[in-house]
């Protein structure tokens, strides 16, 4: 059985991305879809719950057995850090409290990142607007693993591997390829999160620390809600850079499955995202689309032909603007 896989090189392209295209389309045929691009208020109260289920989750762990921690470091822990993340991505879309306030977005996603232990929200914003302005974009999109990725993590148990560690290549990553002066916001935001990993440590312990910080890192790498990272604009299908997922984990997620219909309307929520799709079902049912992350995640192992090199890359033309 062959272990090494065929591709050497990302796949370039000279075409623009789709989506602004078929969004111009779509909302041609369907105006009553401008309905939808309005915040969902629902997700400030999300939100706040979900900090709140963690600060008793630190309170709860702080006396257990060290196996106990760990062990529901992963079962719960992992998958309210990881949902946590993907409600900070809707946060960075304005999301919480719309585009005429986007400043309170940026001091809500401070809030959010807190119980995930490491700063996140005010980077991961300034990198991810560049992922959809310029989707694949050379030296622009840091969600294009880098050339040593795709060379280095070329057999199964090397991809195996290269899962594990995605939390530690997605914090890395934009300092190699993409690197940007530090804004006064990040400084608040590593602040912030500095002094309430200190006031946990301080009232509960390492044990409760521990939970805060491993949750977050299982939960990004070797974890079923991680097959969104592969699921998203892996090439398992020459020809097509993104992929929908219509699964139940899109309920932890915000419907952060729902991609194709993300990058065409990266300005609706995510609860409307499957309201995007039934209004304009012709342009979606017939797109490639996954049902299991976790499938996702075998098959991107076990499959010879699919690396890191698994994407579109294009050279951007003209002028860029980055955050």
């Amino acid at each position: 059985m062959g272990n090494t896989v065929a591709r050497e090189d990302f796949e370039w392209v000279y075409t623009d991305q789709p989506h602004a295209d078929r969004r111009k389309e779509i909302l041609a045929k369907h105006p009553e879809i401008k309905a939808l691009m309005k915040p969902d208020y629902n997700l400030i109260w999300v939100v706040v719950l979900m900090v709140l289920a963690q600060l008793t989750a630190f309170y709860l762990v702080k006396d257990l057995d060290w196996k106990w921690v760990i062990f529901w470091a992963y079962v719960f822990g992992s998958c309210i850090s990881h949902s946590m993340t993907l409600a900070i991505h809707e946060i960075s879309h304005n999301s919480a409290f719309g585009n005429n306030k986007a400043m309170w977005n940026r001091w809500f996603g401070i809030f959010a990142n807190l119980p995930l232990g490491l700063p996140y929200s005010i980077s991961f914003k300034r990198y991810h607007m560049d992922h959809h302005r310029y989707l694949g974009g050379d030296g622009i999109d840091v969600d294009i693993p880098t050339n040593f990725e795709g060379w280095f993590f070329c057999t199964r148990f090397r991809k195996f591997i290269w899962i594990v560690l995605q939390p530690f290549f997605y914090a890395i990553r934009p300092l190699c390829i993409n690197p940007k002066p530090i804004t006064r916001l990040e400084i608040i935001n590593l602040l912030a999160q500095l002094s309430f990993d200190f006031v946990i440590y301080y009232l509960w312990g390492v044990k409760s620390t521990f939970y805060m910080l491993a949750g977050s890192v299982l939960g990004l790498g070797l974890h079923p809600i991680s097959g969104h990272f592969i699921a998203e604009h892996y090439m398992f299908l020459k020809g097509h850079e993104t992929y929908s997922y219509y699964g139940p984990l899109n309920m932890l997620t915000f419907n952060v499955g729902y991609h194709n219909e993300h990058h065409d309307f990266p300005n609706i929520p995510g609860k409307s995202l499957p309201l995007v799709k039934k209004i304009a079902a012709e342009y979606y049912d017939n797109l490639p689309q996954y049902n299991s992350w976790i499938k996702v995640l075998y098959d991107f192992v076990m499959d010879d032909t699919i690396s890191p090199y698994s994407r579109m890359k294009r050279h951007l033309k003209g002028e860029v603007k980055q955050d």
